[in-house]
Parts: structure tokens; sequence; C-alpha cells
């Protein structure tokens, strides 16, 4: 009776890290896949705004001399435009699956369903709406608590948002160098 306590007390040490180990890392995942389509379709809504697109920015007070303090500026990295963005980004995460990498276990998540509406190659991936329901569900969390930071970085164009914002600014993504850079 003693060596089979001392059996599962000994599996249990052995399992329990185990365990919780392939919890984190799928927890990993899934924040650093929201992140990382996160970054993919603000970048890509920010590229179907038409450049000739501005408003006008600035004082609308008439100074000393007559003039005013007024420029126009391009609307697609504009802080109310990014706003916009942040408040439905997330609602595209439906069109997204869970793929799982054979040799490591690792997870990504890729879109399934083209932004023109049609069906993309979903062969070996997870189309689960509790999927689906966590990605979407992690990207307002990450709307929600890195807004100031990718307000900043979409402000402006930078290259390898991704990298940048989801592995170096918010440590979301603590593998990025062995996530494949998937251009949509």
């Amino acid at each position: 009776m003693m060596s089979r306590a001392y059996s599962w007390l000994l599996l249990s040490f052995i399992f329990v890290p185990f365990i919780s180990f392939v919890f984190a890392r799928r927890g990993q995942d899934l924040h650093c896949g929201a992140c990382r389509a996160l970054v993919d379709e603000i970048e890509w809504e920010i590229s179907q705004v038409d450049p000739k697109k501005t408003i006008k920015k600035g004082s609308f007070r008439i100074n000393p001399d007559g003039t005013q303090s007024v420029t126009e500026v391009p609307y697609a990295r504009t802080e109310a435009h990014l706003m916009e963005l942040l408040e439905r980004v997330c609602e595209k995460m439906r069109d997204y699956g869970e793929k799982t990498d054979s040799n490591t276990q690792r997870k990504t998540y890729v879109r399934v369903l083209s932004r023109d509406g049609k069906t993309m190659d979903a062969s070996n991936t997870n189309l689960d709406s509790e999927m689906i329901s966590n990605l979407k569900f992690m990207c307002e969390r990450i709307v929600e608590e890195y807004e100031d930071e990718l307000i900043e970085f979409f402000s402006h164009e930078a290259e390898n948002v991704k990298d940048k914002l989801c592995s170096k600014r918010t440590d979301l993504c603590d593998h990025a160098v062995h996530i494949a850079h998937d251009e949509l």
C-alpha cells in the first residue's frame, strides 16, 4: 500500500510540471497568435484606406496674424482611424484557424477565409468555435491592455511591426524567431 502511494506521489511530481508546461505553452501560443493576427488585420485595414483621404488636424483658433494652425494629415494612420479599427478588428478573428506544428506541437493561427470571402486551404486546421472564441477574447484583451502601444506603432509606418510589437514591446511572443513570417 505504501509503495502504491509512493508511486502516485512520484508520478504526480513528474506529470504535474509537464502538464503545467503544456498548458502554459498553449496559452503563450494563443497570446502570440492573437497579437500577430491583430497586427496583420490592422496593417491590411490601413492599406485599404485611400491615401488621398485626409483630415484636418490642429487648432481651429485664429492666430493674432489671422492664420490658423491647421494641417491636413493622411487619415489612415490618425488616432481617430486607429481607434475605430481597434474597436472592430477582433471580429476578424472568426476568419482564422489553428494549425499545430507536427514537430514542435506549437500552435499558429492562420487565415482560413480570404478577405474577399473565398475559402482558403484549411487542411489540418482546427476551426473549432471554442478556439475561435478564445482567439477573439485574447485579441480583445491585447487591444485593451496595449491600446497605447498599438496606437503608437501604427500611427507611423514601420517595418516588422509583428516582431517589434508582439515580441520586443509586449513579450507576447518570446519565440518570434521560430515563427515563419507570413504575408497575407
